[in-house]
């Protein structure tokens, strides 16, 4: 029987570099998406056996957790038996660790090399989870660490940045504070929201303010 994989990401060349390698290890028919609502209706059609999917998608309700989150949350209350991996840009552990919550049954980066994807694929297939050895590692620590500290998922940069958005700084003020790029910051702000479960840069103000890092 021929397995059907639905492909998750708002990349063309990402998309047709995954066909590439999954056409190459016969693992199955594949069909792409490149928005939460081509997603969830192909989803619903054609029924696939495993979902690779990406977190950073347009289409989404907004929020913290992206359109990525929202489609692997929709198939987990339809159907949690499928296996959601994650292919991600991030290479966060805390983004990996919400995923993973959210009921992903793996996490790839697109850092890793191109036969992970494949590897992964078979690995949630057939029942286990994947994770890379130094993300496994990583997550075990952050399961224990003290959680007194919210902020203790944020990288010492993010802190800064946090700091920086609490004193009321905008994007370019930061970047040329800190000696970086707009798009660095702007990333960094996406990161710090997802992490802390902040909605807007209000709520980081907030944070920012009742953390003591504003002053």
């Amino acid at each position: 029987m021929t397995l059907t994989i639905l492909l998750v990401d708002d990349h063309p060349v990402v998309r047709a570099g995954c066909q590439s390698l999954l056409a190459e290890a016969g693992l199955g028919r594949v069909v792409e998406a490149a928005d939460v609502a081509t997603a969830l209706a192909l989803w619903r059609s054609q029924r696939p056996d495993v979902v690779i999917l990406d977190l950073n998608l347009p289409g989404g309700a907004g929020g913290r957790d992206g359109g990525g989150m929202e489609v692997l949350r929709a198939i987990r209350a339809e159907n949690p038996a499928v296996p959601v991996l994650i292919f991600s840009m991030h290479e966060d552990p805390a983004i990996a660790a919400r995923a993973l919550k959210a009921g992903a049954k793996g996490y790839v980066t697109k850092n890793d090399a191109p036969e992970t994807l494949v590897t992964a694929v078979r690995c949630v297939l057939a029942g286990r989870v994947h994770l890379d050895h130094a993300l496994a590692r990583e997550l075990a620590l952050m399961a224990l660490a003290p959680t007194d500290d919210p902020l203790a998922v944020l990288t010492q940069r993010e802190r800064e940045i946090l700091a920086l958005v609490g004193r009321g700084l905008t994007a370019a003020a930061i970047a040329e504070a800190l000696g970086i790029s707009q798009k660095t910051v702007a990333n960094a702000c996406t990161q710090i929201k997802d992490k802390l479960g902040a909605d807007s840069t209000r709520a980081l103000i907030r944070i920012a303010i009742d953390h003591g890092l504003a002053a």
